[in-house]
């Protein structure tokens, strides 16, 4: 008998995100593999050539592109083994100063983007027995200052992901929440960072709030986290999962004060060539940090 081939589709696998690794690494590993992108000609070149990749347009805002997307997947595969969500983006922006148009926005991509994924694709995974992965982050758990649309965005996934799984456990499909830490993509330079106005009350830290790094520096390569993220797929993982740099650090923080914003884990990049060193330690402002706090008042 001729063994069938396990499904994965994965979304938001432009080049240069993690979600291109996930690609490469699956279908590296047998399965036939769903690439998906908003636009697929951003997808490496690496996964349009090989034969057990299937590169397509998927947008997760549109109700209508999943739907055209689960419809293609059911006519070609039949099923779906894992489903891997994701397609999300950043949000940098003090919460005073955030339209809530934007807000609205990264809530429908980062939330109720996967739960449109899974409603479509729901059917298919349920008939496989299958997994879905929902890559969520620590700032679904930590406090990262002038992130909180984002922090807020990935919170109510991890919720909405950790519920699910007991929904789904009883149709026989598995869901693992992933707490993702620092990956080495491009994550931060595709950041949505909103320009901070003269009036606002953070203007004397403008450049701080805007810069955005190319990489995060305490990141895990992509390939490894996808290699690791495959592991604990096949090994019939289920619920939170902590993958990426900074996780021990972030779990550790998180026991001793869970309320605390880690500010040093996510600010030092940013602010390292000046004297403007933000020092959190357990909730903690340090004195350095009383030049900056004097000039928004």
């Amino acid at each position: 008998m001729v063994a069938v081939r396990k499904t994965a589709l994965i979304t938001g696998c432009s080049a240069g995100g993690v979600g291109a690794a996930i690609a490469e690494v699956f279908q590296e590993h047998g399965y036939h593999v769903f690439a998906t992108a908003r636009t697929p000609s951003k997808v490496p070149q690496t996964l349009h050539a090989a034969s057990n990749v299937t590169v397509m347009s998927l947008d997760v805002m549109s109700v209508d592109s999943i739907a055209a997307a689960a419809e293609q997947v059911a006519k070609q595969a039949g099923k779906l083994d894992v489903l891997i969500n994701n397609a999300g983006l950043g949000l940098n922006a003090p919460v005073l100063d955030t339209p809530l148009k934007e807000a609205k926005q990264l809530f429908d991509l980062n939330f109720f983007g996967p739960m449109a994924m899974l409603q479509s694709f729901g059917p298919l995974l349920i008939k496989a027995k299958g997994c879905v992965v929902n890559i969520s982050s620590v700032g679904g758990a930590i406090n990262f200052p002038f992130s909180s649309i984002y922090n807020a965005s990935k919170a109510a996934l991890i919720q909405g992901s950790e519920t699910w799984r007991l929904e789904l456990a009883p149709l026989g499909v598995r869901t693992i929440t992933l707490m993702t830490g620092g990956i080495a993509t491009s994550f931060f330079s595709n950041m949505r960072t909103l320009p901070i106005p003269e009036s606002s009350n953070y203007y004397g830290i403008k450049s701080i709030i805007e810069e955005n790094p190319d990489q995060n520096p305490y990141g895990m390569e992509p390939k490894a986290f996808a290699t690791q993220l495959l592991r604990h797929v096949e090994r019939g993982a289920s619920g939170k999962i902590w993958l990426g740099g900074g996780v021990a650090m972030a779990r550790m923080l998180l026991w001793l004060s869970p309320s605390s914003a880690v500010v040093s884990i996510h600010i030092r990049h940013r602010i390292s060539s000046t004297e403007d060193w933000l020092t959190v330690n357990i909730g903690w402002i340090g004195r350095k940090t009383e030049a900056i706090l004097q000039s928004i008042g």
